[in-house]
């Protein structure tokens, strides 16, 4: 286990790469150049390439009027009722979430993340204004390093145990909290798909409460699970106030709508209150249309089971053609691959660059060097130096072709 000093913030102790740049850029300029050696194929972005419920069409139609009205920056009352019915179906809550005051709507979940690092540092106490630090899981999704950026934080990585990769709670002192104004968790992960376990998650609300730090929940890949249970909610476990702690969602990845930018934060009554101001002037409404739609996605889940089934199948195909290469295992939820391509050499390049350019050479697959999706420690070590992030969002057999080409590209 790391010990709490390794990862003291200094200006060493991180790159400003993956917070600063978008890893999809970075990805264009590592290829830039190399021709694809085989009829070109993305297994980089995250987005689902699942069919899109059969109702959107006809909800949409329904609602084009609301196209001629400025939205109300909290979302509808019918889309706000809608979540926080789902939440209370899809979770064992300690009380119904109130959606006059615990729900707001979000442009997708990444702008509602980015921001809320904003709000964080301008209600954070005096205390904690004179070196404000935001902490990171690493790997990270790039919008909390973007967001600890734009606020004015320092973006601190934290450390992974020896085994697993939830960042290691015993590693948050109370020297680092006492300076953080927010802390950023995903479950399922992004991109390892490591779920957080209930306790785990107990005690990160309790250890951010006793130093008033916020918790951003990342729960976008809540519905994509593949094991037999589904992940525990943060707001299962904060209490029946959630002060301190908002989850994030959206119906990109639970209902294969990317395009669709319709997704909700949920929690602590206080801070969305505020973030409701604050979004009013700097943050983009979602469309009465779209959460039309979201009414209706959040409404069925039939097309979530179907979509869960797919991955599974997918995933079960991962486990046959990956199975004793790359230190493939399967994840318990998501849709990424996270695989250990450390035995392959460029000069010049990490272990998941070289990787990188070497699918693209040979097969034409474009994947992310898992680098890009972390920061260096105090160590200077990037935990993500020597993996590969694959996305699993297109049909099964494209999958199992990908696979295959995978395999045969770095064997």
């Amino acid at each position: 286990m790391n010990a709490p000093a390794e990862i003291r913030p200094t200006p060493a102790a991180v790159d400003a790469g993956p917070a600063a740049r978008s890893p999809f850029a970075r990805l264009a300029e590592l290829l830039a150049g190399i021709a694809p050696g085989k009829p070109a194929l993305s297994l980089a972005v995250g987005e689902p390439r699942h069919a899109m419920p059969d109702f959107v069409g006809p909800v949409l139609a329904a609602h084009l009027d609301g196209f001629g009205r400025y939205p109300a920056i909290r979302g509808t009352p019918e889309f706000r009722t809608a979540a926080a019915g789902w939440l209370g179906r899809r979770y064992a809550l300690p009380r119904p979430i109130d959606p006059e005051r615990e729900v707001l709507a979000l442009n997708g979940s990444r702008e509602g993340l980015f921001s809320a690092a904003i709000l964080a540092r301008r209600l954070a106490p005096p205390a904690k204004q004179k070196a404000p630090l935001v902490l990171l899981p690493n790997p990270f999704y790039a919008a909390y390093g973007a967001g600890a950026e734009a606020a004015g934080c320092e973006a601190v990585p934290l450390p992974l145990p020896e085994r697993g990769w939830l960042p290691d709670l015993a590693a948050l002192t109370p020297a680092l909290l006492d300076r953080a104004v927010a802390i950023y968790l995903a479950s399922p992960a992004n991109p390892q798909g490591t779920i957080a376990p209930r306790d785990y998650l107990a005690r990160l609300v309790a250890l951010a409460r006793a130093h008033g730090v916020m918790l951003f929940a990342d729960e976008c890949y809540s519905e994509i699970w593949l094991g037999d249970a589904p992940p525990t909610g943060v707001l299962e476990v904060a209490g029946t106030d959630f002060s301190n702690v908002v989850a994030f969602n959206s119906l990109s990845k639970r209902s294969s709508l990317p395009g669709l930018r319709c997704g909700f934060c949920a929690g602590d009554a206080a801070f969305l209150d505020a973030f409701a101001e604050f979004r009013n002037v700097a943050a983009p409404q979602v469309p009465e249309p779209l959460q039309a739609v979201g009414v209706a996605a959040l409404g069925d889940e039939a097309h979530v089971v179907a979509s869960r089934d797919l991955y599974k199948a997918k995933f079960d195909a991962a486990d046959r053609i990956l199975a004793g290469r790359f230190g493939y295992e399967r994840p318990d939820g998501g849709f990424f691959l996270w695989l250990n391509v450390g035995g392959v050499r460029e000069d010049g390049f990490t272990a998941g660059e070289a990787a990188a350019r070497l699918l693209w050479r040979r097969e034409g697959l474009r994947t992310v060097p898992g680098g890009y999706l972390c920061r260096s420690g105090a160590d200077g070590r990037n935990p993500g130096a020597n993996y590969l992030r694959v996305a699993l969002v297109q049909d099964l057999k494209t999958t199992e072709d990908a696979l295959t080409r995978l395999v045969a590209g770095l064997e």
